[in-house]
């Protein structure tokens, strides 16, 4: 195997530059996941997730972050493959190191961490990709055009469901269409299949409140399903309908076994985060023997603190709270 010649030393302070980053988002991550636990019918991480998706410099920090990741992993397994290449042949007596356990296991760690990542990317990330199916929710106002206030008015008017209406009023015309010009005819045709095309819509708004699927803030349209989500796209141009993120969180962690595998999950990244906030610190010059103690309880803090509030919501959520 032929690899660059790139300096250890070089290898890890990418490691820890790039490790150092995503600490950092960790901690903004678990943050927002904390919007989840408030009752408000997901008004604020809705609107958060709403912001994430649409902000174009957002949509810049995502190809960052996730070049970030492959980054990371591969200077790793490139740092790791080089010092085992170093030595191909191990000591006969293992030495006693003062190292600390979590250090020793941070490829094993790390391997495991991207695992899990897969899983959480199936939950959520790749819905927004559109590679998994999952529950959506929309702006509803711009689930309102010209034509499905309309035929909505029409339908109230007549006391019809807007399917009934466009039916009623296309036995009309096959009744009278003997009598009408045939430019009038064509006229009055293209008026309905403008109608025609938007009867989904104005039913699935028809029915929202009552089926539940209302914000408390009547903003947004939300449960919708992959179904529902095809047919909006095919039946209005440009409509922006995104993943419900909130939704599927509080329904994926009513199951003990993804709450189970997400436990395990932040518990690896404990492990990971316990070696990884010193270790950053030592390969970038910022550590000696002063303040290396003040370091160590920081990394174990930080590790703790980021780590609780990601298992608080999962917790929380699987008891209903």
């Amino acid at each position: 195997m032929n690899l660059p010649k790139i300096h250890s030393i070089t290898k890890k302070i990418c490691v820890a530059l790039l490790g150092g980053f995503l600490l950092i988002f960790l901690l903004f991550h678990a943050c927002a996941n904390l919007c989840i636990l408030r009752h408000d019918d997901g008004a604020w991480y809705s609107a958060f997730c709403h912001f994430m998706g649409t902000n174009y410099v957002v949509k810049v920090f995502e190809v960052v972050l996730l070049a970030t990741i492959v980054l990371h992993i591969c200077f790793t397994v490139w740092l790791w493959v080089t010092n085992r290449m170093a030595r191909p042949v191990r000591y006969h007596q293992r030495s006693k190191s003062t190292t600390h356990s979590t250090s020793k296991l941070m490829m094993w760690t790390g391997i495991l961490i991207f695992v899990c990542l897969i899983l959480h990317f199936t939950d959520f990330y790749f819905v927004k990709l559109g590679w998994v199916k999952g529950q959506y929710m929309v702006k509803v106002e711009e689930l309102h055009s010209e034509e499905v206030d309309a035929l909505q008015q029409a339908a109230i008017q007549y006391g019809l469901t807007p399917e009934e209406f466009i039916k009623t009023n296309e036995e009309q015309l096959e009744m009278y269409k003997d009598q009408i010009p045939a430019e009038q005819m064509a006229e009055i045709n293209g008026e309905l299949d403008k109608l025609r095309a938007v009867v989904p819509v104005a039913e699935l708004l028809s029915g929202a409140q009552e089926k539940g699927m209302m914000s408390a803030d009547r903003q947004w349209l939300r449960h919708l399903t992959h179904d529902d989500k095809v047919m909006l796209e095919k039946a209005m141009e440009e409509l922006d309908v995104e993943p419900d993120f909130y939704y599927m969180a509080r329904e994926k962690f009513k199951n003990p076994w993804i709450v189970f595998c997400y436990l395990f999950f932040f518990a690896v990244v404990w492990m990971h985060m316990r070696h990884a906030f010193p270790s950053a610190f030592q390969t970038l010059g910022l550590n000696n023997y002063k303040y290396s103690g003040v370091i160590e309880i920081l990394g174990q803090i930080y590790a703790w603190v980021v780590c609780l509030m990601f298992a608080a919501v999962v917790i929380l959520v699987f008891f209903g709270l």
